[in-house]
């Protein structure tokens, strides 16, 4: 079986509120009030930081009460729908789905006008043909003059590009958080289109650096903070927060070329 290129090692040992419907096999409806209100507010910390981590990432105009929102909605979906007999604890199946809601919201959101995603089309152009001539990734001055744009406006579509690729990047971890997890049975197309997807991240990321590599492990798989990735690789959270920027905009634009919307 594929397995994610930011597949990370989790534990859950600690003992959690919501473990109960895994050992009793009780549905979620079949417990009393208590254990239910419980397990909801429990969970509710776990949706607010995943909301939190996923609006660092994209546009500031986004409101996280809408990933709140969504990831409520998953999470009640969830509960309603966890079998144990599916093979897989609550926890991923649940993190599954409350991710898979926010998702569904970033991809309802029309963050860019017309003009930004002109622009952000030019910039991309812009960064291959660099690319091609210089052989190496181009920097920020670079891309603003070949594109006759200010450096601010070429900022910001920098961050755009970013926040499109994390898109992508975490479509592979909603995906790789059911797939071969026993829900291919109801949903077989999933571990085709995971093996697909996994392939093709694949290749884009073997042209990364190490060290880009590395942060995008330690940061996506083992969601680490940028402050505790820049410990572990003992380097600034300032050349972090870089690096990961500049892997970003690099996949952004090899997905482009490879036609990877």
């Amino acid at each position: 079986m594929a397995t994610s290129p930011f597949s990370g090692n989790r534990s859950f040992s600690t003992p959690e509120p919501w473990d109960v419907l895994e050992k009793e096999g009780r549905p979620f409806s079949a417990l009393d009030f208590k254990t239910q209100e419980d397990i909801v507010r429990s969970y509710g910390k776990r949706i607010r930081k995943m909301a939190f981590r996923l609006k660092a990432r994209v546009p500031a105009h986004v409101d996280v009460h809408d990933f709140i929102s969504a990831g409520s909605l998953g999470l009640m979906e969830a509960l309603a729908k966890f079998d144990p007999a599916m093979g897989v604890c609550f926890q991923v199946y649940a993190d599954g789905r409350i991710r898979g809601a926010m998702l569904d919201e970033m991809r309802r959101m029309d963050w860019f006008s017309k003009g930004m995603r002109r622009r952000l089309k030019t910039i991309e152009q812009c960064i291959r043909d660099l690319e091609q001539d210089l052989g190496r990734f181009p920097a920020t001055d670079e891309i603003a003059a070949r594109a006759e744009l200010t450096l601010e406006d070429v900022e910001q579509g920098l961050v755009a590009l970013d926040s499109q690729v994390f898109l992508s990047l975490d479509l592979i971890e909603e995906v790789s958080s059911t797939a071969g997890s026993g829900l291919s049975g109801s949903e077989p197309y999933r571990e085709a289109v995971f093996r697909e997807l996994v392939d093709k991240l694949a290749q884009l990321i073997d042209d990364l650096t190490e060290r880009e590599r590395l942060v995008l492990s330690l940061y996506y798989a083992e969601e680490l903070t940028m402050r505790e990735v820049a410990e572990v690789m003992e380097i600034t959270e300032g050349r972090v927060s870089q690096l990961h920027s500049q892997a970003l905009r690099k996949l952004r634009v090899r997905m482009d070329g490879m036609g990877w919307e």
